[in-house]
């Protein structure tokens, strides 16, 4: 055989071979499974409606890092309205979807989520102390599954009795709203921050949804003056219900979320929610990309803000002073 020849049996071979190896590779390709587009459990204890701005916050987080609802990732929500049962039911079905990651916004949600698994990440946007509810080891290293952003600080509850108290400095007895649900804001913290300033705190103490109107019925026989919130997905879901009670007994309040007050409550002492749960989609980034929960920190709240609505002062009949106006981070006129 010549050399010409050869060459040319030659050129034939290494096509075939490279040919053989192109459909090899695609039939390869065709079995391999496709990648499953990462799925985000959405655990909320109050309810969608009640939930909007979070929702929403949370989704624009997610979007500012390249993730979006039904194209990269799939968002499974589950709702539970303020009954602990359904909590409990939406956490075991998210375990059962198999979703990658758990967020939730409340320490019974973080504890139905926990009691559900043991091994799928999950990651809190505003909870009480994590470290007292046993939900972590240290804010610094959380250990085990659970991590994210905590609203809770010492000095919270106290500040806003003392700024109630300054803008109203006759008030004697004030009544605190309060959640079992959320054992991270008691009663014995708002308790004792009442006392150097001269105010009786009173339990008002909400096992579930329905009980705000027998709440509201204590209120009144304790001949309460004014009365606060614990930041508490409970109270989010009674929003409309306590701003309209203070209306119409004319008390002041101040409120444990930031949304009370543009929806026309009177005052607002508290971390931006709607902020940490866009920073939220920070740490479920992290997750899909490989961290663990037990080596990320929890973050505290940075700043706080002092909201007041002039219109809801004018409704219920009371002035506010212009030193207190002053410390406000903003003024609704």
């Amino acid at each position: 055989m010549n050399r010409s020849k050869q060459a040319g049996m030659g050129k034939r071979i290494i096509v075939v071979l490279l040919v053989s190896l192109a459909l090899t590779s695609v039939r390869l390709a065709e079995a391999q499974p496709a990648k499953e587009v990462p799925r985000i459990g959405y655990l909320d204890p109050a309810s969608p409606e009640a939930s909007l701005r979070q929702i929403e916050a949370f989704r624009k987080g997610l979007a500012e890092l390249g993730y979006v609802d039904g194209k990269n990732i799939v968002i499974e929500y589950r709702h539970a309205d303020g009954k602990r049962n359904r909590l409990v039911t939406a956490a075991t079905e998210l375990v059962q979807r198999h979703v990658d990651v758990i967020v939730t916004g409340s320490t019974p949600g973080v504890e139905a989520a926990k009691n559900a698994t043991n091994t799928i990440p999950i990651i809190f946007a505003t909870i009480g102390d994590p470290v007292r509810s046993g939900l972590v080891e240290s804010l610094a290293r959380p250990g085990g599954n659970i991590t994210g952003l905590t609203i809770f600080s010492p000095e919270m509850g106290g500040k806003r009795l003392e700024l109630l108290k300054e803008a109203f400095p006759k008030i004697r007895r004030v009544a605190f709203f309060w959640s079992t649900m959320n054992p991270g804001f008691s009663f014995a913290e708002a308790e004792a921050a009442g006392k150097p300033l001269g105010v009786e705190v009173q339990s008002v103490q909400l096992r579930d949804v329905e009980d705000i109107e027998s709440a509201f019925k204590k209120v009144r026989k304790k001949g309460s003056q004014a009365f606060t919130t614990a930041p508490d997905p409970v109270m989010r879901l009674r929003q409309r219900k306590l701003l309209d009670f203070a209306e119409k007994n004319r008390l002041p309040a101040m409120y444990g979320q930031l949304d009370f007050v543009d929806a026309g409550g009177l005052m607002s002492y508290a971390p931006n929610t709607i902020d940490l749960y866009r920073r939220a989609a920070t740490y479920v980034d992290k997750i899909l990309k490989g961290s663990k929960p037990a080596d990320l920190p929890i973050e505290q709240p940075k700043k706080f803000e002092f909201i007041i609505n002039l219109n809801s002062a004018k409704q219920i009949g009371v002035t506010i002073p212009p030193n207190v106006l002053a410390r406000a981070d903003r003024v609704i006129k």
